[in-house]
């Protein structure tokens, strides 16, 4: 996931963010400045290669983590409040990466929800595991 967050947008997220807040402008410069420093500290090894990534997120970096949340917060309280009033979602919940969506089948189904879900954003792919033997596949667990 991390490598699918984009940099860019995600930056002006922050920015947006810090404004509507009335930051002061000293910690605002600051934590843009400590963003652009971490983002563009964006490499890995690989096979022995130090390989720089083009965009994303660095994978194992302790930022990461944070600056993932910034944009799927954001893409949560922007995109997702029409999405499950159009398809009557009875909930969502989201750990990190994972997102456990519970809905009835009356108003809408899997693959509907899957389309909507992939339309959010260009960088974003989302993939469905349903419910097997009344057991749910969430955080890697059988629940």
């Amino acid at each position: 996931m991390y490598s699918n967050i984009p940099v860019k947008e995600t930056k002006q997220i922050l920015d947006d963010i810090i404004t509507r807040n009335s930051i002061d402008p000293q910690a605002k410069n600051e934590t843009l400045n400590w963003y652009e420093i971490i983002t563009k500290q964006n490499y890995f090894m690989y096979n022995d290669n130090i390989i720089l990534q083009e965009d994303g997120l660095a994978m194992g970096a302790p930022s990461s983590s944070i600056i993932s949340e910034i944009f799927l917060q954001h893409l949560e309280h922007t995109k997702l409040p029409s999405i499950a009033k159009r398809l009557e979602l009875i909930n969502y919940f989201r750990c990190v990466d994972d997102i456990l969506i519970i809905f009835d089948t009356i108003h809408t189904d899997i693959n509907t929800i899957i389309n909507d879900f992939n339309s959010i954003h260009p960088k974003l792919q989302f993939t469905d595991e349903t419910e097997q033997d009344d057991k749910i596949n969430y955080l890697d667990r059988h629940s």
